[in-house]
């Protein structure tokens, strides 16, 4: 078993024993089982997934820091949603209006990575509240 532990600058998210995590990472999806070799890695803005007891469970996250030691998970996200705080209305309203923001954008692509974290931010949301 992993000690899986979602912690927000707003609250603990999450403290349970699982059995496999999925993490969204600048590199890809991390696969994370019991004895796992050590790892920190950043976030990416995407849907993280937890395996409890033969159940899947899955989750938005965004910015921040993924620890693994010991079978222990430590995740320090900026943001960590569960599939009933997301609004798939408002997600795709988020994702329209921020496409329609880079559509129009005149600035360099440095510049613009404040709206492209939003974009990825509001694409998890959708791909959580449509359930894949």
């Amino acid at each position: 078993m992993l000690n899986l532990e979602i912690v927000t600058p707003e609250k603990k998210v999450l403290s349970e024993a699982v059995d496999a995590v999925t993490v969204p990472t600048p590199s890809g999806e991390v696969g994370i089982l019991q004895n796992h070799a050590p790892l920190i890695s950043s976030l990416s803005a995407g849907v993280l997934s937890f395996t409890k007891s033969g159940a899947v469970e899955k989750m938005v996250v965004a910015g921040g820091f993924v620890e693994v030691s010991q079978n222990n998970v430590s995740i320090l996200a900026d943001i960590a949603e569960t599939a009933t705080e997301v609004n798939g209305e408002t997600a795709r309203a988020e994702r329209d209006a921020v496409e329609r923001e880079l559509g129009a954008f005149k600035g360099t692509f440095e510049e613009s990575e404040p709206e492209r974290e939003r974009l990825e931010v509001a694409r998890a949301r959708l791909q959580l509240s449509s359930g894949r």
